[in-house]
């Protein structure tokens, strides 16, 4: 349960969405229950430091008033991350959110193991090389559309909360759901508040198509808070050349007679024109307009992280550069790969990336720790385990409730239930939707959904129910649930509420790593391929001895299964076969899963110090404390000072911490 809800005020501002009668000119099914949740307030969950990431020579020191506040990763949902700046004290001066799109699809990323550090050349017997790999979702972006509504009403409230008075927010998003949402802001920030709609252009494939036009643009919906007071900062762009600005302006170029330079004549207004050299115009530049023309970020590109649906930071560039001045607070409550934190801190304004996937706070983690940021990163400590983010939790959820099974009836059961226990009749189940944050407190909304709405649907199913099971992470009101549940339910079904949290500690499994330390001589040390990131004075070497996943070992066999059984996977083009066609299973000690390591040689306890780092990228490459090696990583990692414990991620990005033995 969180700590407590802190109040904000659910009344918004009166925009074009209100009209006569209308509580909302949105109308769809369930709009009244956001209103109702917000009434209790933003739930405030206590947020634990699991990390510290500081620059070079830039002390850590601890938070004092707001002004100080630490740039923050924090690993939870939107609402919980507005809570702790709201109960901190923090106002955000602008906001930039790329939330889901409700585009019907999910995203992921291709996992692939790394070269074993201890093999050489070709494959060998008992060495996993790269494999194939196997696509793995990052997030999913498949909604309800009245519960996509519902949840960005509630975030886009709780975002208006923590923004200053002269703050803004740009909201990205594109045809499947932008114009609905543009109506969800203007109720939220009011219409006159409306700044722009700007259009993001992007390049594409040359296609033919049928039945439409190609879509090669996105929407960002911008607002202000307020009227009176915003900040904004009207830039330009270079011409690209003279030809460019003649051709854009279709003047006629004219040549002064007393120099000999070039100029047009340009509109001064009331029908009078005015002699302007050309020089002039062309450095003077083209202020940008709300049209972007802007390349998408492609694989190749040196600031691709391999994240989908990454931005280019030339976008937030953009972004930042007009709505914000130098040490401004920027958000990013749906962060993603971190383009927003990253290119916030390049410009010299202070950060907020918040998201509920481990991969996106790995991913900007890594990332910003790269471009030097000293920044905390925090977890919201709601309960609430997930297997790296909601859409792989729910996947594996269902398989690890003993007897839950899908009904083989002839009328499907209703949307709202994940299955049926088959042991004891049909006993429908419920889960709670973990990429929707509302669902995760069973309240007053959702006890009236399941009661009024829900239950009366399986009079009409194909087996009578006696008894429905409704799992949950929190209740609101244990005392007034159940008195609803005894004197307000006109089904007269029974309904049992169960505590999913023990379920999903059993989701999260930790992996096994050994790992022991070496004192070495500097002289050795500077063998060591990892001397060459520049730890000349390094006295200490850890070696990982031995890594197992059970999740990549069974993962691996899989994609082993599936190749057996194609042919084409064991020869070429010219029928000879493959020497690495087929992974051969994980070696013995299993250092090929490995993505990510790093010592902390602060603390056994406590938030995380990285005294060193390695990461080995998809194409094997070894990145050393942020500088990329010639060599490759050599299964250790070198350090200055007696390293207290390891933390190992895998190529998944599941993570481990070995506390390390002590050395006289």
């Amino acid at each position: 349960m969180p700590i407590r809800y802190i109040p904000i005020d659910p009344i918004v501002l009166r925009g074009q969405a209100v009209l006569g009668n209308f509580t909302r000119s949105l109308r769809y099914n369930g709009n009244h229950k956001p209103g109702q949740r917000l009434s209790r307030g933003l739930p405030l969950y206590e947020l634990r430091t699991v990390e510290q990431v500081k620059a070079s020579n830039v002390p850590l020191a601890p938070v004092v008033t707001a002004q100080e506040a630490p740039n923050l990763i924090v690993h939870g949902e939107c609402q919980a991350a507005c809570a702790h700046l709201l109960a901190t004290g923090q106002k955000v001066d602008l906001v930039y959110i790329d939330p889901p799109f409700a585009s019907g699809a999910n995203y992921g990323r291709k996992i692939l193991m790394r070269r074993h550090p201890h093999a050489s050349g070709e494959a060998v017997e008992g060495t996993a090389l790269e494999a194939d790999g196997w696509e793995e979702t990052l997030y999913g972006d498949i909604w309800n559309k009245e519960d996509y509504l519902n949840w960005m009403y509630e975030n886009l409230t709780a975002i208006k909360a923590v923004m200053s008075d002269s703050a803004s927010i740009y909201v990205h998003l594109d045809w499947h759901i932008g114009h609905y949402v543009k109506i969800l802001l203007d109720e939220v920030f009011g219409e006159e508040n409306f700044r722009n709609e700007i259009v993001w252009h992007y390049s594409g494939w040359n296609k033919t198509l049928n039945t439409h036009f190609e879509r090669r643009h996105d929407s960002i919906f911008y607002y202000s808070k307020s009227l009176e007071s915003v900040n904004f900062n009207s830039f330009h762009e270079q011409w690209e050349s003279t030809e460019a600005y003649v051709k854009a302006r279709k003047q006629k170029v004219l040549i002064d007679s007393e120099n000999s330079e070039p100029y047009v004549l340009s509109d001064a207004g009331n029908g009078q024109r005015v002699k302007r050299y050309l020089k002039e115009a062309i450095a003077e530049g083209v202020v940008v307009d709300s049209v972007w023309h802007l390349d998408k970020l492609n694989n190749s590109a040196t600031e691709s992280v391999e994240y989908p649906t990454q931005k280019p930071e030339v976008l937030l560039e953009r972004i930042i550069l007009a709505s914000s001045d130098k040490g401004m607070l920027v958000a990013d409550f749906f962060g993603g790969s971190g383009v927003t934190a990253k290119v916030a801190h390049d410009l010299g304004r202070r950060f907020v990336h918040t998201d509920i996937g481990l991969n996106s706070i790995q991913t900007a983690r890594d990332r910003l720790a790269a471009a030097g940021a000293t920044f905390d990163v925090l977890r919201v400590q709601d309960g609430v385990q997930l297997f790296r983010n909601p859409q792989q939790t729910m996947a594996k959820l269902k398989g690890l409730i003993p007897g839950l099974t899908s009904p083989k009836t002839p009328q499907p059961l209703p949307d709202y239930w994940a299955g049926i226990f088959a042991s004891d009749g049909a006993v429908p189940v419920a889960l709670p939707n973990l990429l929707d944050s509302a669902s995760r407190v069973f309240d007053e909304a959702a006890l009236h959904k399941l009661t009024l709405e829900e239950l009366p649907k399986l009079a009409d199913w194909d087996y009578p129910v006696q008894k429905v099971v409704v799992y949950t992470i929190d209740i609101a009101d244990p005392q007034a649930c159940a008195a609803w549940l005894a004197e307000h339910n006109p089904s007269g079904i029974a309904v049992e509420l169960r505590d999913l949290k023990p379920l999903l500690g059993d989701v999260v499994l930790s992996d096994e790593c050994v790992a022991v330390v070496e004192r070495v001589a500097v002289s050795a040390a500077a063998s060591s391929s990892a001397a060459q990131g520049g730890v000349e004075s390094a006295m200490y070497r850890v070696v990982v001895q031995r890594y197992h996943s059970d999740y990549l070992a069974g993962k691996l066999a899989e994609v082993t299964a599936k190749k057996v059984l194609q042919p084409s996977a064991m020869t070429s083009a010219a029928g000879k076969a493959k020497a690495a066609a087929l992974p051969v299973g994980l070696s013995a000690d299993g250092l090929e899963c490995i993505e990510w390591l790093s010592v902390d040689c602060t603390a056994a306890e406590g938030p995380w110090t990285s005294a060193a780092e390695a990461k080995i990228d998809v194409k094997n490459r070894l990145i050393l404390n942020g500088v990329r090696q010639v060599a490759k990583w050599d299964g250790t990692l070198l350090c200055a000072s007696a390293p207290k414990r390891l933390r190992v991620r895998n190529v998944a990005g599941d993570e481990v911490t070995v506390i390390l033995s002590s050395i006289d």
